[in-house]
């Protein structure tokens, strides 16, 4: 089977592209795209493109059922957004590096390729040249011992002109994003070979360099130090020659790799060169081949896509490999703090088409006391560090027709409340969500912090009063009283709406509510403690509480307050084991929510999602909000994709009996 290809982006690195193309049986050029007609023209007529297949659109091209897969070789900012589209429209993606502008886009490109079920690589052409296999046999064969440290550079020298694609900064300028691409996922990939994976992340990235007069790094130089001890020296310029050779040191000797990066150039042949020292003597191993350096690249590609693997094969990389090289990237360009178009409120833009068609529709309900219905599942909003990777999420969310959204006071200290403000001042929603904020954790749980950091937290959201305010801990040297009090002065003031408690017992809220009652005042109207099937049997952190025992559900049940829970999927309990422990030992789900019972739980909630064709985390979602009381259910996705596997969940409805089944309370449903 050979692979037709199409080109989005006949520039350059297209033309070497299609080079390589040509020397593979495996793929073929058949369709180019481009808004220049002169480019369209000249690349056409150089590599023989039929002239109806020359288009001026993107979409045409993506929808021509005569192309199998789209190489994609735009400028930076368009790279995940052609991406989607060309994966939505069912075609398989090779796209030029990098794959997004910060790792939170390259998420969402391998999660639709996931759920299309297409293939996509991020192109890093070197990884395909036999001369990385010939390194990692060398490493694996021990011949120079145990790698303890790897330097690798790729800078180059271009004048500096403002409008340049190197020094725009609206174009994704600067060393970092152009070719920091290179020693990073090097760096990686040996770092994972040295303990036999097929990458390793780093755990510390320090960094420093010049900017540009634009923003954008002219030179950026980096450490990475890896949890295996090993090390890395990385540099990059688009303003300097660098020494462009990868040496990888270990405990018996090394590797100079003298041309990492293009081996051969733009032609053939891309012979390479390694130097290899051991015990004190050197010997160099010439890797010769007659094809140019993108014709590996080109017939890997093309036959995983012929074979029908979704991924490339190693040492290309992985949807992962691409995940973590482009966090890094992320983590080194915040060292010399060069912020992106995507990072600033003025310029952040909407990532198109993260999210499949047909989700089911999120519930909703109308609580007393606030002026618009609610979304029954609110997203959580403590794990997002910059507007980019805040938006991608928050967009999907509010696409998927969520509204509600939870935050804190003492949430990445402050940063998440800033970062959310952002993005709600920057789409423009203020009167279509409903934010909850949260304040007073011990040890400032006291009534005049809450005032206090409310102010704050205003500030940081940008916004002039919240509809729902919860305590965000209890504090019971305190009388309830004085909470009362203090609450009510802010919700006279038009600061707050209805508000609430969290990880408060109901003992204490019904003794504040009975004083609100005799006072004439406002009464506490949420109950935001965890409520999960799986039975909270370590508290996640010190203070928590649980809402699943027969006391507190009986009280529930009276309907006289709407319950919020946190953790409302046990923090991944029900997932399937492979995915259970991604979390801090001391805080995963079998350490909080292991126990016979539980078990018990998942195993009833397993079967029931096989009856139901869903999953048996969807199934522990639905068993939150299907109580007899108002139930809403906190949760924190970090990606489109998790809020697409989450919605099924929502959808389903379970009966007063499948809910107590569930909850052994019962053993027929």
């Amino acid at each position: 089977m050979t692979i037709r290809w199409g080109i989005i982006g006949p520039g350059a690195i297209a033309h070497n592209f299609a080079d390589g193309l040509a020397q593979t049986e495996a793929g073929t050029l058949v369709a180019i795209a481009s808004r220049d007609e002169v480019r369209r023209g000249t690349f056409g007529d150089r590599y023989d493109v039929a002239a109806d297949r020359r288009f001026s659109d993107y979409a045409s091209l993506l929808a021509d059922d005569q192309v199998d897969a789209i190489y994609i070789s735009t400028p930076h900012p368009w790279h995940a957004e052609l991406s989607i589209a060309a994966l939505r429209a069912g075609k398989h993606v090779l796209c030029e590096k990098p794959a997004g502008m910060n790792a939170a886009e390259v998420i969402a490109v391998t999660e639709v390729a996931a759920q299309e079920k297409r293939f996509f690589m991020e192109a890093f052409m070197y990884r395909c040249h036999p001369q990385i296999d010939r390194v990692l046999k060398i490493i694996s064969d021990g011949e120079i011992g145990s790698i303890v440290h790897i330097e690798s550079r790729f800078g180059f020298n271009a004048d500096f002109k403002e409008s340049s694609r190197l020094y725009d900064a609206a174009l994704g300028g600067g060393g970092i994003l152009d070719v920091g691409g290179y020693p990073v996922s090097l760096a990686r990939l040996i770092a994972g070979a040295a303990i036999k994976q097929p990458f390793a992340n780093p755990i510390s990235v320090k960094g420093t360099g010049v900017l540009a007069p634009t923003g954008v790094d002219a030179v950026a130089y980096g450490l990475l130090t890896f949890q295996s001890g090993v090390t890395a020296e990385i540099a990059v310029a688009v303003a300097r020659n660098m020494d462009n050779r990868a040496v990888i040191t270990g405990s018996k000797g090394k590797i100079v790799i003298d041309d990492p990066w293009v081996p051969g150039r733009n032609v053939g042949p891309s012979d390479s060169w390694l130097h290899i020292t051991t015990q004190g003597e050197t010997r160099t191993e010439a890797i010769r081949d007659e094809r140019m350096l993108f014709a590996f690249e080109a017939d890997a590609v093309s036959k995983a896509i012929a074979a029908g693997a979704l991924e490339a094969p190693y040492p290309a990389p992985s949807h992962a490999d691409s995940i973590g090289n482009n966090d890094t990237l992320d983590k080194w360009r915040a060292e010399l703090a060069y912020q992106t178009f995507a990072e600033k409120p003025a310029s952040n833009r909407r990532l198109p088409g993260v999210l499949p068609a047909g989700l089911p529709a999120m519930p909703m309900i109308h609580l007393p006391g606030l002026k618009q219905p609610i979304s029954q599942l609110i997203i959580g909003c403590d794990n997002r560090n910059t507007l980019a990777e805040g938006a991608i999420v928050w967009d999907a969310w509010m696409e998927a027709g969520g509204t509600t959204f939870d935050t804190g006071f003492v949430y990445g200290g402050g940063q998440h409340e800033k970062v959310l403000g952002e993005w709600i001042k920057t789409r423009g929603v203020e009167k279509t969500t409903t934010v909850i904020a949260k304040g007073a954790h011990t040890p400032y749980c006291l009534p005049g912090a809450i005032g206090a950091q409310l102010a704050i937290s205003l500030e940081r959201l940008q916004l002039e009063s919240v509809p729902i305010y919860i305590m965000h801990r209890d504090n019971l040297a305190v009388p309830v009283s004085e909470f009362v009090d203090a609450l009510n002065q802010l919700k006279a003031a038009g600061k707050i709406g209805i508000f609430g408690g969290s990880n408060w017992s109901p003992a204490r809220v019904a003794e504040a509510n009975a004083y609100a009652t005799a006072q004439g005042l406002e009464p506490f109207r949420i109950l935001n403690n965890n409520l999960s099937l799986a039975v909270m049997e370590q508290p996640v952190w010190a203070g928590c509480i649980t809402s699943n025992t027969p006391e507190t559900l009986s009280s529930l049940r009276k309907g006289e307050l709407v319950h919020l829970s946190w953790s409302s999927q046990a923090r991944g309990y029900f997932l399937p084991e492979a995915l259970r422990n991604r979390l801090p030992a001391d805080t995963a789900p079998e350490t909080c929510f292991g126990s016979p019972a539980n078990a018990e739980r998942r195993k009833r909630a397993e079967l029931l999602a096989a009856e139901r064709g869903v999953s048996a985390h969807n199934v522990a979602t639905a068993w939150v909000l299907c109580q007899s009381f108002p139930s809403l259910a906190l949760i924190g996705p970090r990606s489109p994709g998790e809020i697409v596997s989450t919605l099924p969940g929502a959808a389903l409805k379970l009966s007063a009996a499948e809910v107590a089944w569930l909850n052994l309370e019962s053993e027929t449903r």
